[in-house]
């Protein structure tokens, strides 16, 4: 006992003294155990300004991999010399530059004591959002022919009748694997040609070991897979609710979408490293070594049904590098689709990263008779003081029939079964517009102001329960033929605007002010936002006219001005 006293005294002593803000639990973990895994982050972190709202998605992909690796590889030298010396395995992330390791306390204060840490950071288990299988799933087994009860709601048939299903574009999922030669799935995975498959830039395992909160020391997939399995079934599940189809049951939103995944949870249970190998390989997708990495085939959208609670280990002090890691991947273009957690309708439930984070595109749930899921997890967030307004969005998630790794048709619920749904839309919306790809601030308010708008039934702190958007449903229900539509707008006004002649509007996108300049007089000039607000009116016989646009909220706009109707969008 007096070893113990006197070791966390000397912990205590030595922190005390570092700049270095070490993750308190270390310390406690370090009394029970020789060696805690930590995740060791660092102060300078790369500087993502540059990127223009304009540039295509593979022109962010590409400058925001070199960036980040470039940091790593300049910052990381002296950290990764001292763990070689000390033989200390280690692993390098770059998308949120940092460092994994196992280390002991002498280890832990000397890694404290240099300047390029920023903090040290315990590797905490995170876990999958819990679903209940639905009481009616048996009888899903026997239905033919048939379109399931989300996909009709949001009238995704509707849009796959103008020719739209997602066709060109890469879905992906960090779960806990997938069986990818299930009916219906199989067709979309991106590593099958119809006859052989390459599982190379497709997929990634990012478990190499059984999780300490696992019940026994075997997992029935094995781990470093080099070929997609599902440990659990979740995931399954869930990449059939984003682009699953037979001849004979229509269940995924996006049927003729590619998909690729990444398993970052051992049978549901995972950790911060494993979360962020995941999304670092589907930044910058890599060979079977994981080696050749080509930020061109990363997936335009990533669904994430998992989340991290207070009570597993996750707080104000470790938030930070999960953070770091959204804000990086929305840089690149890349739509992150969260499901916002089952912890029932309570204000402020949504407590959790990834779902409560601002960059983050966080799904609650609605039933088949239209209201809110029981379960579904509501905002504001307060865990972190933001007072936040979160979801941002509802979708189906209510007995949502997909397909399971063995096979069958089954009924699940939970907020992991809505989240799918959108990552389904937003390949629905790029298929109708591919010059969208890379938007991420565009897709997600067509989503957004095309939802089908519903009071909250609770009114949490001062926030009005008829506001929009609110902390029950968001912005509201996902609209699929709404949204689908709202792009093709701006597909065809974004064309008109080439073949205009007569006028400009620069810089679009923008953010605090845009200027319209003509070669004839302007005019009478109507502005207006996307749910049809009057926000400017003006009449000037000049050939420019400057808008200031600061106060106005992110979003797109509709300029109507010489018989024509142009979008500008405030970024």
């Amino acid at each position: 006992m007096k070893k113990l006293i006197y070791l966390s005294l000397l912990l205590m002593i030595k922190n005390a003294y570092s700049q270095v803000r070490i993750e308190s639990s270390i310390n406690i973990n370090l009394l029970k155990k020789e060696y805690v895994p930590v995740l060791i982050y660092f102060k300078d972190q790369a500087d993502l300004s540059a990127i223009e709202a304009n540039w295509t998605k593979a022109q962010k992909g590409n400058y925001v991999y070199h960036q980040l690796k470039e940091k790593a590889n300049t910052t990381q030298k002296n950290i990764i010399h001292y763990l070689i010396s000390k033989n200390i395995k280690y692993q390098s992330f770059f998308i949120a530059n940092s460092i994994k390791a196992e280390i002991n306390a002498k280890q832990l204060s000397e890694l404290s004591q240099f300047n390029e840490v920023k903090s040290i950071l315990y590797d905490v288990p995170l876990q999958l959002e819990q679903v209940q299988l639905d009481l009616n799933a048996e009888s899903a087994q026997t239905r033919t022919a048939e379109i399931t009860w989300g996909l009709k709601n949001i009238q995704a048939i509707d849009v796959w009748n103008q020719g739209y299903e997602g066709q060109g574009v890469t879905v992906a999922g960090a779960d806990t694997g997938y069986k990818w030669d299930v009916a219906g799935i199989k067709e979309r995975y991106r590593g099958w040609n119809d006859s052989t498959v390459n599982h190379a830039y497709h997929w990634h395992d990012a478990i190499h070991n059984i999780s300490p909160l696992a019940n026994d020391s075997i997992n029935p997939c094995g781990l470093y897979l080099k070929e997609p399995c599902d440990d659990n079934g979740h995931g399954t599940h869930t990449a059939g609710t984003m682009l699953g189809k037979t001849d004979d049951f229509f269940y995924g939103v996006a049927p003729r979408a590619k998909w690729i995944g990444c398993r970052n949870m051992e049978r549901g249970n995972g950790a911060p490293s494993t979360y962020i190998e995941c999304f670092e390989f589907f930044l910058a997708p890599t060979d079977s070594l994981n080696q050749n990495p080509k930020p061109e085939l990363a997936p335009h959208v990533i669904n994430n049904s998992w989340y991290c609670s207070v009570s597993e280990g996750c707080n104000l002090s470790n938030f930070e590098v999960m953070h770091t890691v959204i804000k990086n991947l929305k840089a690149a273009g890349i739509v992150v689709v969260v499901s916002a957690g089952n912890q029932g309708n309570s204000c402020s439930s949504i407590a959790h990263p990834p779902a409560m984070f601002e960059e983050s595109f966080s799904i609650g749930s609605f039933a088949i008779n239209d209201t809110i899921s029981g379960f579904s997890a509501m905002g504001p967030v307060i865990i972190d003081s933001s007072y936040r307004i979160k979801p941002n969005v509802v979708a189906p998630g209510s007995g949502v029939i997909s397909r399971t790794k063995e096979g069958n048709l089954e009924a699940w619920n939970g907020t992991s079964m809505a989240g799918p749904h959108v990552a389904g839309l937003v390949a629905l919306i790029i298929s109708a517009n591919p010059s969208l790809a890379g938007k991420v601030d565009i897709i997600e308010n067509i989503i957004e102001s095309t939802s089908r708008y519903a009071d909250s039934h609770i009114q949490c702190d001062t926030f009005s329960s008829t506001q929009r958007p609110n902390n029950m449903y968001g912005f509201g229900k996902i609209n699929a033929l709404e949204a689908v539509n709202k792009a093709r707008v701006f597909v065809n006004v974004e064309n008109e605007n080439k073949l205009n002649s007569n006028f400009i509007i620069q810089p679009n996108p923008g953010q605090d002010y845009f200027e319209i300049l003509s070669q004839n007089p302007l005019g009478q000039i109507w502005i207006y936002n996307s749910i049809g607000q009057l926000m400017v009116h003006d009449n000037t016989a000049n050939h420019q006219k400057q808008i200031q646009s600061a106060s106005w909220e992110k979003g797109i706009y509709f300029i109507k001005i010489q018989n024509k109707t142009i979008l500008w969008s405030k970024i």
